[in-house]
């Protein structure tokens, strides 16, 4: 892939509390109103880098015109998610003194003025959280269920793929997906929270490593919950704090992104569970991704298994 151009290089806040990175592929407009709700925060110190995945719709410079405090990187291919997301931590991580911790943030978001002092409040009160998520609410006041949840095992991922997650959200053993069973307004330890809006203790990120650029989009953000999880730190859902989160109908309709959620769904079980799952419940698995995922997963599955028979 082509290096990426820094165009804004030097560090505009080297002391600060939180560093914040924003994703963008083609939401310009979606942009603006993230950064000026950043712009209006209170509380923590912000050192803010926009990550623009080759956009088309001249992103780079309205967030360069309007917003000259903001550093941007302008990469010159759309790599994915985790690929333009690690541009900015490596730089993060890179420097001396980098922030004590460090937040994913989505483009579709508008941030309160005190959700971000609330949720670094929150991280300064649990030693153990290596990661800290707010209530994520959607244009029409729901949460958004996504902002909460447990790891797709092979059983939570055969329940959801069943359809019982819906059928029985309130159930503990059913609803563990989006664990839709817990009150939305009480603080809980979970697996992860969504990559959306997900603010990492840095020295949890820094054991656990960057996200892995296998994913392009989904998925990615449970993997590396997952990793920070096995180094010993903690995940919390912090209703306490609360961010908009205003999705795009649009990606959720796209061919691709439909795509790319199963081939996120096989690749984190591939990575993490497949080889401790009985075959029989291997097979069920494989068998409901591939029937949601069709025949446009069927590439990935030859290609995973032509690698592990060159391997031996």
């Amino acid at each position: 892939m082509s290096n990426p151009q820094t165009l804004v290089p030097e560090p505009r806040s080297p002391t600060a509390d939180l560093g914040i990175i924003v994703l963008n592929y083609n939401t310009r407009n979606l942009l603006r109103d993230c950064l000026r709700s950043l712009a209006a925060t209170r509380g923590p110190k912000l050192d803010i880098t926009v990550v623009d995945n080759a956009s088309p719709d001249n992103s780079v410079a309205m967030v360069s015109a309007e917003f000259p405090n903001v550093r941007l990187i302008a990469s010159e291919t759309n790599g994915g998610y985790a690929f333009g997301n690690n541009l900015a931590l490596r730089e993060f991580l890179s420097r001396p003194n980098p922030p004590r911790a460090l937040m994913l943030l989505n483009t579709d978001t508008v941030v309160p003025p005190d959700s971000l002092a609330r949720m670094m409040d929150f991280l300064d009160a649990h030693p153990d959280a290596g990661i800290v998520g707010p209530k994520l609410v959607l244009r029409d006041g729901s949460l958004d269920l996504a902002c909460r949840r447990s790891f797709p095992t092979p059983e939570i991922s055969f329940y959801r793929m069943l359809g019982l997650s819906k059928l029985f959200p309130k159930s503990r053993t059913f609803g563990r997906y989006n664990l839709t069973y817990l009150d939305e307004n009480e603080t809980a330890q979970v697996d992860s929270v969504v990559g959306a809006a997900m603010l990492m203790r840095t020295q949890a990120l820094e054991q656990a490593g960057l996200l892995d650029e296998t994913f392009f989009m989904y998925g990615e953000d449970l993997d590396l919950a997952l990793r920070i999880k096995q180094k010993g730190w903690n995940a919390y859902y912090y209703p306490g704090a609360q961010i908009m989160h205003y999705k795009r109908e649009s990606s959720r309709q796209s061919k691709k992104a439909q795509v790319e959620f199963y081939r996120a769904m096989y690749i984190f079980y591939a990575k993490h569970y497949r080889a401790t799952t009985p075959f029989y419940l291997d097979w069920l698995v494989m068998g409901g991704i591939a029937l949601k995922g069709g025949l446009a997963l069927a590439p990935e599955f030859f290609r995973v298994r032509e690698l592990k028979e060159a391997k031996g």
